[in-house]
Formats: C-alpha cells, structure tokens, sequence
C-alpha cells in the first residue's frame, strides 16, 4: 500500500473543519480549550449543560482526566436549553489532549442513538453504564455517594415455559413500569441484562440499601398475566461508592453479591 502524502495547508484545514456539520473541539489535560470550529460555539454557548436526566455534568476537566486516565472514548448526551446534542470525546494520549466532537441531533437524545431497549422502553446497558460513569465521577468531586442495585428476575424460565414468551415480556414490561414510576424521577432505571434491571441512585450519604428495599417492594408484587396472577420471583443486591474505585470494580462488585 503506498503512503498517502498529505499536502493540505494549514488554511485549507482550517476552512474543512469549519464547514463540518459537527462541532469539533480540541481540549488540553485540564479541559482548557485550544480550538474549536465555529459550529462547536454555535452549539455550546455560555449556558451550563446536563445530561438528559437534568443532573449536571462534570466540568470540561473531570471529562478531560477521565478520558485520558482510562485511554478510552467516552459519549454521553448533553442537553443545553437551545440543543440537545451528542458529545463523543477522543483521547489523543501522547499529546495529552482530547478531541471533542458534538453532534446536535433533531429527536430525543436517547432514541436517537438507539440507547434505549426495544421492549421496556428503559435505558439499555449502553446508557446505563454511562450514567453510572457520570455518577461516580460526581460522588468523587462533589463529595456525594452513588448506588448501583441490581435486580434479577430468576423466575423467568418457568414463567415463559408456563405462559409462553409474550405472557414473559408483558411481565418484564410491568415491572419496567413499576420501577419507573415507584422511585425518584432523578434515579436511572435501566434494563441491564434480558432477566434483570439496574438502578443507579445518587445521594449525599448512607447507602443503597432502601433503595434496593424499594426496588424489591416494588419488582416482587404480583403481576396478572392473562387470567392468572404470577408473582416473580426477585434477587436484588446493591453496592455504594464514593467514586474512588472505577466503574468495573463497581459492576463486578455488584454482580458476585448477586451471584453469592
């Protein structure tokens, strides 16, 4: 293969990454800006941005030291009052830079990137893990502490052999409604795994143990399916963090309680 030479003037550069239908910045260790096209200004402006839950997102140097620390990209939704876009940030880790790239999409951000589950309408495990990485990152800046409680319905296999598969998905529909209407509109309940539900819940101290107790109450009532009422059967575990440990060793953390 011959090697490509690239001749472009920096001017000619310049004037592509300007007409680009996507913002594009370029960020320093500690998340100063070193250069922007004029859509990523267009898009930012001066107002304070959240993900699409409304909690606030870390400063442009949290994401910034993340990035790098782990040498992985990282995309989130950003909602500001005039857009909703995208933000995908690129670890350039020789240079000790990040490249940002924001992509305004026209529809609600989570459908648009097809993050939520088809069946349940919930958060899937994409978006989940994302917001649990944002959580965190919060409980380590802020001084704040991050719940994630997992649930786990093991009664599915004798429910679908008993009622079929579509009796088996209206349960796990229920339960998707129950769980998004019986806890605080601030928490993250996702779908995490085709028999289980997560829920990722921020507070300022104690524990994730009444949520978890919530979440039993809530996942372990009966549900009528057809002419029959099926009561599931439901494993929950939780595990709190201060933001100290990364996001695997919570995940794993959770999991093995679940399988103990």
């Amino acid at each position: 293969m011959s090697t490509v030479q690239i001749t472009a003037s920096r001017a000619v550069w310049d004037e592509f990454v300007s007409e680009l239908p996507v913002g594009v910045l370029l960020q320093d260790e500690n998340g100063v800006v070193l250069a922007a096209n004029p859509m990523a200004s267009s898009l930012l402006g001066d107002a304070p941005a959240c993900d699409d839950s409304g909690a606030p997102l870390p400063s442009r140097a949290d994401l910034a030291a993340q990035v790098l620390r782990t040498g992985s990209p990282l995309t989130f939704p950003m909602v500001l009052p005039h857009a909703q876009l995208w933000a995908e940030y690129y670890p350039i880790v020789m240079r000790a830079q990040v490249l940002v790239l924001l992509r305004p999409v026209q529809s609600d951000v989570p459908h648009s990137a097809g993050l939520l589950d088809a069946l349940t309408g919930l958060p899937g495990r994409a978006l989940l893990l994302d917001r649990l990485d944002q959580a965190l990152i919060r409980a380590r800046t802020q001084g704040t502490l991050a719940s994630l409680v997992l649930a786990d319905v093991h009664r599915m296999a004798s429910v679908n052999a008993a009622h079929g598969f579509r009796r088996g998905d209206e349960l796990l529909t229920v339960l998707a409604r129950r769980l998004r209407q019986g806890l605080r509109a601030d928490y993250t309940v996702a779908r995490y795994g085709g028999d289980s539900f997560a829920v990722v819940a921020e507070h300022a101290n104690g524990n994730g143990e009444a949520v978890a107790e919530r979440v039993r109450e809530l996942a372990g009532q009966s549900v009528r399916l057809g002419g029959e009422r099926v009561r599931p059967g439901v494993r929950v575990c939780w595990v709190t963090s201060d933001g100290e440990v990364p996001l695997h060793s919570v995940i794993a953390n959770v999991e093995e309680r679940l399988r103990g």
